[in-house]
């Protein structure tokens, strides 16, 4: 086992970070703020490669793994340019497009993702389901209108990144079994112009150039290639981009991390209220190495969870990008917390970029999966303690 980063890994990291320096911080202040995007940046990186470096070579992409998107995304958070939708669209979408989707799919979808020209969303999360996918009451059922095959899908989805930004949403919906008349997960490819599809945005005490939707699916009609994969075996399919949105989410975590703990590193070294600057008193100094050794502890986890996964080892994968999951979004709290600290007042100053990131590290703790779901997945599964819900 290797704990050092290929060359080209590095090569990419560090072509990535100059990127979002570049465009900086201010930038994406500055777009939340406004109410628009940070799309310059999100087309830039795509032509340059970095949004579809874990798409197929085939397909336009760079052939690598969910590590070398991970990769990216934690060097945009890093330089405080991070891309929320890099978890959904290249993270899960392309992935399960690329693993399960039919040729004409990859066709259709895949070279878009490689150079950042598609976005797509992804819905799950639904009112009254929450973390209970057995819940979901969004359906899809098969109609033959005389022209082949169609589906019809019905239902409602909350917290939805970036649906004004995308092209299509990937749908969780399911479908009844015709022998047990149970119903079972389905993926579907919903455009954003289809009939009878509607959103609404959520308004959030987050500052974020990245917004979050209600969709409304009232009798939307879909052709029979919407389907994704086999209707058979699509929880497999769903649980094959959770996981790579458990590590991109967990890389995005580990980026902000390192921003806020850079800003209060830099500032440590040079606010002088005494004799020394603060940073030579254990009071600043302590909480500063805790943030670094916690955010590279998620770090390593998440590079783990992200070379399982890229190995084919699904199962231990998921364990290990639940865990990195949760041991990110804890590291970020902590880092921007001891970063806010360490700036005093002027951590919640407008000038200092600090006071934004305290609901955006605190909602890693909740989103794409709760910590506390994170904690009966590895009772159960790690430890082999009864199922608690």
């Amino acid at each position: 086992m290797s704990f050092t980063e290929s060359e080209e890994r590095q090569a990419l990291r560090k072509a990535v970070a100059e990127l979002g320096r570049k465009y900086g911080h201010e930038y994406t202040l500055k777009a939340a703020k406004s109410g628009g995007h940070t799309t310059e940046l999100w087309d830039e990186a795509g032509r340059l490669g970095y949004l579809g470096v874990n798409v197929p070579e085939e397909f336009g992409g760079g052939g690598g793994g969910i590590g070398d998107l991970a990769a990216v995304c934690e060097e945009l958070g890093a330089a405080g340019t991070g891309l929320l939708q890099m978890v959904v669209s290249p993270a899960i979408c392309a992935t399960i497009i690329a693993r399960y989707g039919t040729d004409e799919q990859r066709r259709r979808w895949l070279p878009g993702f490689a150079d950042g020209t598609v976005r797509m969303a992804f819905a799950i999360t639904e009112p009254d389901a929450g973390s209970n996918a057995h819940r979901l009451t969004t359906t899809a059922r098969r109609v033959n209108d005389g022209d082949g095959d169609t589906w019809v899908l019905n239902g409602r989805k909350v917290f939805i990144s970036c649906v004004d930004e995308s092209q299509a949403v990937l749908v969780v919906s399911r479908t009844e079994d015709a022998k047990t008349g149970k119903l079972k997960p389905a993926l579907f490819i919903v455009p954003t112009d289809a009939p009878g599809f509607a959103y609404q945005r959520i308004e959030m005490d987050i500052v974020s150039a990245d917004y979050q939707f209600s969709l409304f699916i009232d009798d939307v009609r879909l052709p029979a290639d919407a389907l994704v994969g086999s209707e058979d075996a699509a929880l497999m399919q769903l649980f094959a981009g959770l996981n790579p949105e458990r590590i991109l989410a967990a890389s995005f975590a580990v980026g902000m991390g390192r921003f806020a703990l850079e800003k209060a590193v830099d500032y440590a070294k040079t606010r002088t209220v005494w004799k020394e600057p603060i940073g030579a008193h254990q009071a600043v100094a302590h909480p500063l190495a805790q943030a670094k050794i916690e955010l590279e502890l998620a770090k390593l986890m998440t590079q783990k969870a992200a070379a399982l996964y890229d190995g084919g080892d699904d199962m231990a994968a998921g364990e290990a990008a639940n865990m990195a999951k949760y041991a990110a979004g804890e590291a970020v709290v902590k880092a921007v917390d001891a970063a806010v600290q360490t700036h005093g007042g002027n951590g919640l100053a407008s000038e200092y970029g600090l006071g934004a990131l305290v609901a955006a590290s605190r909602l890693t703790r909740i989103a794409p999966v709760s910590r506390e779901m994170i904690l009966n997945f590895v009772a159960q599964f790690s430890l082999g303690l009864p199922k608690s819900y």
